[in-house]
C-alpha cells in the first residue's frame, strides 16, 4: 500500500469561506455562516475541535498560513493547550486575509510577493517554529515576479540556513508545471532553494503526473492540495459533463463503503504516492470521511479507470477561477 500519509489543511478552519462548491443549501448551514451574526468564538472553538480530531485520529502534519484568517493562531494556541511534541507544520507567506471574518467581504484576500510582506508574514509565523518544517512561497508563480526577486530568495535561503526547516513554494493555475521546473532551477550559494512543493493534483487535473515522481526522486516533499477539486468530484446537476465521473466515482465508493471524498483522496494516494495529500475537512465529520480513504487501495484498473477523466490544465482552471467563494 502507499506510504503517502493524509495532512491537514486549515484554510476551512481558519476562515468562514474557501473557493468551492456548496454541497448543503444555506439553511442547513451554522447561523454564524449564513448571517451578519458571525460568531468568532464559536468558529475558533469548532476549528479547535477539527485540530483535535485529527491530531486523535493520528495526523501529524498540519499545513496554515497567513492568508487562512485564524489558521496559524488556532495551531499555535492548541499547541499551547495540548503541548503536543511530535507534529510538523508547514505555513506560507504571500497571501493576507482582509475579509475581516464578514458574511460577505468585497474581498476575500490579497497576493503580495514582497520582501516587506514576507518579513511581516514571517515575523508572525515565527510563533511556529519549534513545529516548523516547511516554508512555503504561497501560490509562487510569474506573475508577481517572485521567483527573481533576488531579496526575497535571498531571505528565504537565510531562513533555510538558520533555521533548519525546508523552503517550498505551492502552486495553482494551468502554468504549475512551468512554475515547478523553473523553480527546480533556482540556486543559493550553489544548491538548489526549494525542498518541497505543494501542488494541486486530482483525476480531473493531472498536468503534474510525470513531475511528481521526479521530485520525489530527489527527494523532495512532495503535498497534494484539492485532491476533491474544490468540491467538483461530487455529484451535482450543475456540472452534466462530470456524469460519467460521478458514476464511477459511486461505483466504487459503494465497493469500499466509503464516500466519495475518499476514493478521491485514496486516488491521489495511489497514483502518484505524494509525502502528504491534505485533508480541507470544515467539521469533525468531514474529517471523519477523509480518513477513510486510509482504509482500501485503489486497484490499477480502478486508477486507470478514474485517470480517464482528466481535463486539459487550462480547462480545469478556467472554470475553477469561475467557482464563488462558499
Amino acid at each position: 500500500m502507499s506510504q503517502s500519509k493524509i495532512g491537514f489543511g486549515t484554510a476551512a478552519i481558519g476562515r468562514p469561506h474557501y473557493i468551492n462548491i456548496k454541497q448543503v443549501s444555506s439553511g442547513d448551514l451554522p447561523q454564524e455562516l449564513t448571517s451578519d451574526s458571525f460568531s468568532l468564538d464559536n468558529f475558533k472553538r469548532k476549528g479547535y475541535e477539527v485540530i483535535q480530531k485529527a491530531y486523535d485520529s493520528g495526523i501529524r502534519y498540519f499545513d496554515a498560513a497567513p492568508g487562512y484568517g485564524m489558521a496559524e493562531d488556532l495551531i499555535a494556541e492548541w499547541i499551547k493547550r495540548t503541548a503536543v511534541s511530535d507534529i510538523e507544520i508547514g505555513t506560507k507567506w504571500g497571501y493576507q486575509y482582509v475579509a475581516n471574518f464578514t458574511a460577505s467581504p468585497e474581498q476575500h484576500e490579497i497576493k503580495d510577493h514582497s520582501i516587506q510582506n514576507l518579513m511581516s508574514q514571517w515575523n508572525k509565523s515565527q510563533m511556529l517554529l519549534s513545529h516548523l518544517k516547511n516554508y512555503q512561497i504561497h501560490s509562487a508563480g510569474f506573475d508577481t515576479k517572485v521567483l527573481s526577486d533576488s531579496a526575497v530568495l535571498s531571505k528565504l535561503a537565510e531562513l533555510k540556513r538558520t533555521k533548519g526547516f525546508e523552503i517550498g513554494i505551492t502552486t495553482s493555475g494551468p502554468n504549475q508545471l512551468e512554475v515547478i521546473a523553473h523553480a527546480l532551477d533556482i540556486k543559493t550559494e550553489g544548491q538548489p532553494l526549494f525542498d518541497s512543493y505543494q501542488v494541486t493534483y486530482n483525476m480531473l487535473d493531472q498536468s503534474l503526473h510525470e513531475i511528481i515522481p521526479y521530485l520525489r526522486s530527489l527527494n523532495k516533499t512532495v503535498i497534494v492540495k484539492e485532491a476533491l477539486a474544490n468540491g467538483r468530484i461530487f455529484e451535482n446537476e450543475q456540472f452534466p459533463h462530470y456524469q460519467r465521473l460521478y458514476q464511477d466515482l459511486k461505483s466504487i465508493a459503494l465497493k469500499y463503503e466509503v464516500g466519495t471524498d475518499a476514493v478521491a483522496l485514496r486516488y491521489v494516494m495511489d497514483n502518484i504516492e505524494p509525502n502528504y495529500v491534505l485533508s480541507g475537512a470544515s467539521s469533525t465529520f468531514q474529517l471523519e470521511q477523509n480518513l477513510k480513504a486510509l482504509s482500501f487501495q485503489l486497484s490499477d484498473q480502478e486508477l486507470a479507470q478514474l485517470s480517464l477523466h482528466k481535463k486539459l490544465a487550462i480547462a480545469y482552471w478556467k472554470e475553477r477561477k469561475q467557482l464563488p467563494w462558499n
